[in-house]
C-alpha cells in the first residue's frame, strides 16, 4: 500500500513538472541552417570608447559566417580602421524584441587570454534613455582563460549604475545551453536546464522597472576591455564562437 501510494504520488509531481516544463510556446528561432536570418543587424566599427569599455577589436559583419548550420563569429588579428582585430557585434534591435520569455542558445567558445563572447540583452529605449536605464540582461559572459559563466543584470538604481549576478563553473569551449526565464516577478539564469541565479524583479522592486520592458538580443565576441584586460594571447586566433541556434519561447495563456 505504502509502495503504490508513493508510485502515485511520483506520478502526480512528474505530471506537474511536465506542465511546467510545457508553459514555454516558441515564438521566434534562428537555426541559422540556410544562413543567418532577416533579424539580425550588424555593427560596424569600434563604438564610442571601444562599446563604452575599451575594447581592442573593430567589429565587421564578414566576420559572421555559417558553417553546418551553425553561425560562427570569429576574431581575427586583422588591422581594420585602426584596429589590429576583428570580429562581429550582431543583434536584433529594430527588428525582433520581447517582454518576458525563455531565451536560450546553444553555443561553444573559445578560452584564452584576452577574449570576451557573449550572448545577452538590451532594453528597446536604448536611444532614448541610454545606459544603464534602458537595462541589460548578460545571459552569457566568458572571459579569458575561466571555465566560468557569469549571468547579470545591470540597471539604474537612484541615478546610479546597479548590478545583480552570479557564475557557474562551465567547461565553456564545449556546447552548452545558455538561458534565461523571465516572467514579472524573477529572472532566471540556466545552464543546459540546471539554475545557478535568480533575481527577482517583482513590482519593480529596487528600481528594476527596466524589466519590464521589451529587449532585444546580441551576439558578439569582443577582444580585451576593461575587463578582461588587455593582454592578448596572439597565439589563439583566429578563434571562433559557435552557435548552434537561438530560441525565444513565450509563456502560454
Amino acid at each position: 500500500m505504502k509502495l503504490h501510494f508513493l508510485l502515485l504520488v511520483f506520478i502526480c509531481l512528474l505530471s506537474h513538472f511536465n506542465a511546467i516544463s510545457q508553459t514555454w510556446q516558441l515564438v521566434w528561432q534562428d537555426e541559422f541552417t540556410n544562413g543567418i536570418g532577416p533579424d539580425w543587424v550588424f555593427e560596424t566599427g569600434n563604438g564610442g570608447n571601444g562599446w563604452g569599455n575599451k575594447e581592442l577589436q573593430y567589429y565587421q559583419s564578414k566576420n559572421a559566417t555559417v558553417e553546418n548550420g551553425e553561425l560562427i563569429i570569429t576574431a581575427r588579428i586583422d588591422s581594420v580602421g585602426g584596429f589590429n582585430y576583428t570580429s562581429t557585434r550582431m543583434k536584433t534591435q529594430g527588428r525582433k524584441s520581447w517582454k518576458y520569455g525563455k531565451v536560450e542558445a546553444r553555443i561553444a567558445m573559445p578560452r584564452f587570454q584576452g577574449i570576451w563572447p557573449a550572448f545577452w540583452m538590451l532594453g528597446d529605449n536604448i536611444s532614448s534613455v541610454g545606459w544603464p536605464a534602458c537595462g541589460e540582461i548578460d545571459i552569457m559572459e566568458h572571459i579569458n582563460t575561466e571555465n566560468l559563466n557569469h549571468g547579470t543584470i545591470h540597471w539604474k538604481k537612484n541615478s546610479q549604475h546597479a548590478s545583480n549576478g552570479d557564475t557557474t563553473s562551465t567547461n565553456v569551449t564545449d556546447y552548452h545551453v545558455y538561458a534565461i526565464e523571465w516572467t514579472p516577478a524573477t529572472i532566471k539564469w540556466l545552464v543546459d536546464g540546471v539554475p545557478f541565479h535568480e533575481a527577482n524583479i517583482a513590482n519593480g522592486v529596487n528600481d528594476t522597472e527596466e524589466f519590464h520592458n521589451n529587449f532585444f538580443i546580441l551576439l558578439n565576441m569582443a577582444v580585451g576591455g576593461n575587463w578582461p584586460g588587455f593582454s592578448i594571447d596572439k597565439t589563439a586566433f583566429p578563434a571562433k564562437m559557435k552557435v548552434d541556434y537561438v530560441r525565444v519561447y513565450q509563456q502560454k495563456n
